[in-house]
């Protein structure tokens, strides 16, 4: 891998609550809060789609929501679906594995061959992207360089949010609030991963914007990295 070698622009885009959660408690689907959205914000979760090359989402965030990912309340076309899905055990039926918009699975090496094989004999494309489990530096400069992905944006779990900022491969946050508290201790909020040990490594943002789309306080922020 390379690390002079070009990666897209990644936005990171999610709706959270007040205090911060992604869903009503671990195991739920992220739907069930997107209801709740005024829909000139869902307008504008479209909008972003349509303006992208391509969109990613982590594997369990599709065996939970089985999303479409898809553009479908403004004109645009769909699109690319990247899933990172080490094992290539992404649900068959999944939604994302439809003709609708093309789709690419990242695997990993030790993916089972006819895991592979049964994703691709539904018309999806396949990418090895690392040994034991997918390289994400190494995926970006795949969808570089053979897909033409110059823009991403991605609306991940907690997991894939922490693995794509721990990376150094996340360059804009855009925050849709909602004015909800969920609580728990255990529900997913907007990053997961490692607890950090020390202030220094806390990932530091600069607000760029913050404005009301419909009834929802938008924010967004250019993320910045030490070193």
């Amino acid at each position: 891998m390379d690390p002079t070698t070009p990666r897209p622009h990644v936005l990171m885009m999610s709706e959270i609550t007040a205090d911060g959660k992604l869903t009503l408690r671990k195991g739920a689907s992220s739907k069930i809060l997107m209801k709740y959205m005024a829909h000139e914000t869902e307008i504008l979760l479209h909008e972003t789609r349509a303006g992208c090359d391509a969109i990613m989402v982590g594997s369990h965030t599709i065996k939970i929501d089985n999303s479409f990912l898809t553009v479908r309340l403004v004109p645009g076309k769909s699109p690319l679906r990247v899933i990172p899905n080490s094992r290539g055990d992404i649900p068959l039926e999944s939604n994302v594995l439809k003709p609708d918009a093309p789709t690419v699975i990242a695997v990993s090496g030790r993916a089972p061959p006819d895991r592979v094989k049964a994703i691709r004999d539904r018309g999806v494309s396949v990418v090895v992207a690392g040994e034991k489990d997918v390289d994400l530096p190494l995926l970006m400069q795949i969808l570089w360089k053979d897909f033409g992905v110059r823009r991403m944006m991605i609306e991940g779990g907690p997991t894939l949010n922490w693995h794509m900022l721990q990376n150094r491969l996340v360059d804009e946050i855009r925050l849709i609030h909602l004015p909800f508290i969920v609580g728990g201790a255990d529900t997913p909020s907007l990053v997961g991963g490692m607890h950090i040990e020390s202030e220094e490594e806390m990932i530091r943002l600069e607000m760029t914007r913050f404005y009301l789309c419909g009834t929802n306080l938008v924010s967004e922020y250019r993320v910045l990295y030490r070193g």
